[in-house]
């Protein structure tokens, strides 16, 4: 039976996970929470964290505030600032390859290379949302009717992807042969890269405002409706002609919260009322994993070894599931 150990956040949180196996909680009040043992805290931002994710090496987190800088802090909770640009609010942040970084504010984004060297993207309109390309350094920038994918370490024009609507959040494939963006509509929109071929996948009643990939790429799956919306991303045609999975339909609750497991083909969901299932792709098999609570779920991240769950709430529940 998956045992429960509960964490006091004390604040809505923005991220959880794991960092060399030490469960995080990334915070909107600007703190790092870690568990090992006991509970420690680190002041990343002082007025308030906007967005944290992993690095790519999963040692340590990246984050940003309204505070205008971005700070890399370690599992020992010890932080570096990386950039800073003041008077604005850095909401958005993506992890690259080899420590690079991307962050934007309004209409311009940035890439930090590895190097420590930045380099600017001016866009019409303002940034909806960041990607890096599983392979080279490529940075997809989400805007309105459309994304724009810049080479980092180039000085080249971008290769844009157009489709009308404001674009809100991009992602790439783990294979990198699509590139997916949430939408201000209640819809997800794709290309095939290979030949930029449209793939439009709406019917939510509401929008998604979190998404995850299944362990080898087959899946998509997201919230934003009483049931994860899975999307099939194998064959020749991606999800087009294929029918969405529907895993843990609730009637009274709408899924607020996904996170694909690393190893196997299930995936944590979690709802509007703080319930989490652990749901199988292959049956819809289903395990809970947490009962109601006081607030939507806000975050969920996995270790490495899929053995553990960390989890957030919008009102600062927290804690780290073990299944074992």
């Amino acid at each position: 039976m998956p045992t429960l150990a509960p964490v006091d956040a004390q604040s809505f949180v923005v991220r959880a996970g794991f960092l060399k196996d030490v469960p995080y909680f990334a915070l909107g009040d600007g703190d790092l929470c870690f568990v090992e043992g006991a509970e420690s805290r680190t002041k990343a931002h002082k007025a308030g964290l906007l967005a944290a994710v992993e690095a790519e090496d999963g040692n340590s987190l990246i984050t940003s505030g309204d505070d205008g800088k971005i700070m890399q802090i370690s599992a020992d909770g010890s932080a570096e600032m990386l950039a800073e640009r003041p008077r604005k609010w850095i909401d958005m942040i993506a992890a690259g390859p080899s420590g690079a970084i991307g962050f934007a504010s309004g209409r311009t984004a940035w890439v930090r290379m590895p190097d420590g060297k930045e380099r600017e993207f001016t866009h019409e309109r303002a940034v909806g949302g960041l990607a890096f390309a599983p392979k080279g350094l490529k940075l997809a920038v989400a805007r309105y009717d459309g994304v724009s994918v810049w080479f980092a370490n180039a000085d080249a024009a971008p290769t844009d992807y157009e489709w009308k609507g404001a674009h809100l959040g991009a992602s790439y494939s783990p294979d990198g042969k699509y590139l997916v963006t949430t939408m201000q509509e209640n819809a997800l929109h794709g290309w095939r890269l290979s030949d930029a071929q449209d793939m439009r996948m709406s019917g939510y009643p509401s929008k998604v405002k979190s998404w995850s990939w299944s362990q080898k790429g087959r899946y998509l799956a997201t919230s934003g409706a009483q049931a994860a919306i899975c999307w099939p991303f194998f064959g020749k045609t991606g999800p087009m002609g294929q029918n969405p999975l529907q895993l843990g339909t609730r009637g009274d609750s709408t899924v607020s919260c996904v996170a694909c497991h690393p190893k196997e083909d299930v995936v944590a969901v979690g709802y509007l009322d703080g319930m989490i299932m652990m749901c199988r792709f292959e049956d819809n098999g289903e395990v809970l994993l947490r009962r109601p609570g006081k607030s939507a779920v806000s975050a969920m991240g996995w270790d490495k070894m899929g053995l553990r769950l960390a989890f957030g709430t919008e009102e600062g529940e927290a804690g780290t599931i073990s299944l074992i």
